[in-house]
C-alpha cells in the first residue's frame, strides 16, 4: 500500500533545492504527482503531494526532516477525493493596494460558505504611476443552489469601499 502526503517546504532560496527535495523523495521511492512551488521576499516556499510506500514514510520523512537547506512538514492526506459538486467560479481582483483586501473579500466568500480552491495574488507597479497595484485570481466553488446574486451584490458592495475591480465569472464544470 501507499500513503498519500502533502510536503509543506520552505527555506532561503538557492539553486538546487528542487533537486535536493526531488532527490530525497526518490531515493524513498517516493511518487511525485503535483506542486506549487514560488519564490517569496527571499525565501523559497512550497507544497508538494507524493505518494510513498507505506514503508518508507518513516525513513522519507525524518530524511525530509534532516535537509540543511529546508524545512519540510509532512502531513499524511486522506485519498484523492473526486471534485465536489456545486457552481465552479473564478475571481480576478485588482486595485490599488491596501490593508485588508484579501480580508474583506474572502470574508465575503466565508459567509456565502464559498470554499477557495486555489488563490494567487501579488503587486506591481500600475502603468502610467508609480502606486502599487494588487491582483488576485481565485477559483471558487460554492454548494449546489447558492445564491450568486447575493454573492454578487455583496462583491460589488465590498468593491467599492476597496476601490478594486472583482468580477466573478461561473466557470464550466
Amino acid at each position: 500500500m501507499t500513503q498519500s502526503l502533502v510536503l509543506t517546504v520552505i527555506g532561503d532560496d538557492r539553486h538546487g533545492l528542487v533537486e535536493k527535495l526531488a532527490s530525497t523523495i526518490s531515493r524513498h521511492e517516493g511518487n511525485w504527482l503535483e506542486s506549487s512551488m514560488s519564490r517569496l521576499s527571499g525565501k523559497f516556499a512550497g507544497i508538494v503531494r507524493i505518494e510513498v510506500p507505506d514503508e518508507h514514510v518513516t525513513r522519507l520523512s525524518k530524511a525530509l526532516s534532516d535537509l540543511p537547506e529546508l524545512r519540510v512538514l509532512v502531513e499524511t492526506s486522506g485519498p484523492e477525493i473526486t471534485s465536489a459538486a456545486g457552481a465552479r467560479f473564478s475571481l480576478q481582483l485588482v486595485g490599488h493596494d491596501r490593508l485588508g483586501i484579501v480580508r474583506e473579500v474572502t470574508t465575503v466568500l466565508a459567509r456565502h460558505a464559498v470554499n477557495v480552491e486555489k488563490l494567487v495574488t501579488g503587486t506591481a507597479s500600475a502603468p502610467m504611476s508609480a502606486e502599487m497595484l494588487f491582483k488576485a485570481d481565485a477559483e471558487l466553488l460554492a454548494a449546489p443552489g447558492f445564491d450568486i446574486a447575493a454573492l454578487q451584490d455583496d462583491l460589488e458592495r465590498i468593491s467599492a469601499d476597496l476601490m478594486v475591480d472583482i468580477d466573478l465569472v461561473r466557470s464550466e464544470n
